[in-house]
């Protein structure tokens, strides 16, 4: 096994490195500013590094994995802001276009997603089914009158990450109940979020941080072209869009910042009248958290391996995202515990504590990770 990477990677490390060095805006994250934000963006544009990974005649960088790899890696080391301004277009809604979307869609709408003009939401998760997404009933009848060929959509999404703010929702659907199977007669459609019938409620966490929502949809009317893919075919679109998320590589870079500032907390926090860091009980579990999230990176080059031999994403990737789960609770729970009293007061480790449940159940909960592993990895009968 031969973790090294290419001379030639290494010299795309080498100007990932540089340009972090000069463009990286100062201060904490949490400090930047907007004007900041953009600056740093315009300069990632430039050099096509925003939508990295997508071919040129797409509007993308037509970087290979591996180089996309690296960039991620350097820029989630150095504490960046994030490539692009539009995460779940860039992320989910940009490759399924790319994959499944007509002419006239990708002219339409990767542009503005490679040039922060878009805000979009997702619309997956509904009230009565949890994290069975198969399961959805939110509705779309078509309607041929005069008006044009329309989809009518009644319904309810739930979690909506961003539906406040979204201009447009990448959104699953049923159009007939009649399929064999219980993923056919599911279509993807693309609507505007200032369409008539659409009203949007917040969730509020405990910390009254707002970022999910409920999104009612009362007889709202979208036209034909705004459906991607083929009727009957979204599952196909949306569970791409959904490997693409889950390449596992982002989730064990992520938790490599997140024990880095953990790390740094153990230091400045104090345990018997000593830095906590000294403490052998501490560093036990920090240990325990590095050896977890080494497996993740692991698991992740396993994964890239297998893309640059060719594969697309696999089930495979389900194990990052349950293993995520598995340590952002105990991580959130070991920070209160170095805090101590200071845990009472308001901040960002205790605002982490109480907001982490949506990391978990984002994307998918742990059960559900656990029946996909156990099902389509390892053989086991369905649940």
């Amino acid at each position: 096994m031969d973790f090294n990477f290419s001379k030639q990677d290494e010299k795309f490390r080498t100007e990932v490195r540089a340009f972090i060095d000069q463009n990286n805006p100062a201060g904490r994250p949490e400090d930047r500013s907007p004007k900041d934000i953009q600056a740093w963006n315009q300069k990632l544009a430039e050099k096509r590094w925003i939508g990295f990974s997508w071919p040129r005649e797409d509007g993308g960088g037509g970087g290979s994995v591996i180089e996309q790899f690296i960039l991620k890696e350097e820029m989630s080391k150095a504490h960046t802001p994030a490539l692009g301004s539009d995460f779940m277009g860039l992320a989910w809604v940009g490759p399924a276009l790319i994959r499944h979307g007509t002419a006239a869609q990708k002219d339409r709408f990767l542009p503005d997603l490679l040039n922060g003009r878009s805000v979009w939401c997702t619309g997956y998760s509904e009230p009565d089914i949890g994290s069975d997404l198969a399961g959805l009933q939110t509705k779309a009848v078509l309607d041929e009158g005069s008006g044009g060929s329309h989809y009518v959509v009644n319904g309810q999404k739930i979690w909506t990450t961003a539906a406040h703010v979204a201009k447009w929702i990448f959104m699953l659907v049923r159009t007939t109940s009649e399929s064999e199977s219980r993923y056919g007669g599911i279509t993807c459609l693309l609507i505007p979020m200032d369409s008539p019938g659409i009203e949007v409620q917040p969730i509020k966490s405990l910390v009254g941080y707002h970022s999910f929502n409920q999104v009612f949809f009362n007889d709202v009317r979208v036209p034909v072209e705004n459906r991607l893919g083929a009727e009957g075919e979204g599952w196909k679109v949306v569970m791409g869009a959904l490997a693409n998320e889950r390449s596992g590589i982002s989730e064990s870079t992520g938790m490599e910042r997140q024990l880095e500032d953990l790390k740094e907390l153990a230091r400045n926090s104090k345990k018997n009248g000593r830095p906590a860091l000294e403490d052998p009980a501490v560093r036990r579990e920090l240990g325990r958290y590095e050896s977890m999230i080494s497996a993740m990176r692991l698991n992740g080059l396993r994964n890239l391996t297998k893309q640059l031999q060719g594969s697309p994403p696999s089930t495979e990737t389900s194990v990052n995202k349950f293993l995520r789960g598995q340590l952002e609770i105990p991580m959130a729970d070991f920070s209160m515990s170095l805090l101590g009293t200071a845990a009472q007061e308001t901040g960002p480790w205790q605002t982490n504590s109480l907001t982490f449940h949506g990391v978990v159940i984002g994307g998918g909960s742990p059960n559900i990770q656990r029946n996909i592993i156990a099902e389509r990895i390892l053989g086991l009968p369905k649940d």
